[in-house]
């Protein structure tokens, strides 16, 4: 049986089809734990609104969550997308300043959680009943949202890693950094753009972590 990295490369077409069927489902799921942890902090603001529903149709973005995900992902770039946010609002937290670092972790976590149940299945697959399709299950699950997890960890506004900077600014700053952050997605689009075209920075880093992640199972 060849290696699981070079059949997947062989398999490129039929892979980048399951990544976009499984990315629309780990976006969704990724913002909707953001509504699920703030309403455990105290923010019932998802909640009020309907948005802590599993049904895609309440947070499907048809440009971010459908259209340009699939443009990157048949592309070759490194996939990028949202569903529409879920509302949470800092100041109903119970601790606003500590919780919403959580609250902006979840969704990352949320993707780390499915990456390792993906893991799980390629594991089974090598050591246990050697099956290619178990493989290729893990494989779809697991580096979707793996590539998830740790795009939206870099700490740069509005993704999540951003969290931690804004735990570190004074109060004082924090309202010139939420209007900078409310609109600095379309800056964070065309960064990711030119690194895919001229840097490869990104694709590096996916490849290293994607391949630490294949070897976790062999």
């Amino acid at each position: 049986m060849p290696p699981i990295h070079e059949r997947w490369g062989r398999e490129e077409l039929v892979s980048n089809l399951w990544y976009f069927v499984v990315l629309v489902p780990s976006i969704i799921l990724h913002e909707v734990s953001h509504g699920w942890v703030a309403n455990a902090f105290g923010d019932p603001t998802a909640r009020e609104r309907g948005r802590l529903s599993l049904n895609p149709l309440v947070h499907i973005d048809p440009f971010g969550s459908v259209l340009l995900p699939a443009l990157l992902v048949f592309s070759g770039l490194p996939p990028f997308g949202w569903a529409k946010p879920v509302p949470v609002n800092i100041a109903r937290l119970r601790n606003p300043r500590r919780q919403s670092v959580w609250v902006s972790l979840a969704g990352p976590a949320t993707n780390i959680i499915l990456s390792a149940v993906g893991l799980g299945f390629v594991w089974y697959a090598i050591h246990v009943n050697h099956s290619v399709t178990y493989e290729n299950i893990g494989l779809y699950i697991g580096i979707p949202n793996l590539t998830l997890a740790i795009f939206n960890l870099i700490p740069v506004p509005p993704l999540d890693g951003s969290a931690v900077i804004e735990r570190l600014l004074p109060r004082s700053s924090l309202g010139a950094y939420y209007q900078f952050r409310a609109r600095a997605l379309p800056l964070v689009m065309v960064l990711v753009v030119v690194d895919s075209l001229f840097f490869h920075r990104l694709n590096g880093l996916f490849n290293t972590i994607e391949s630490w992640w294949i070897s976790l199972a062999s």
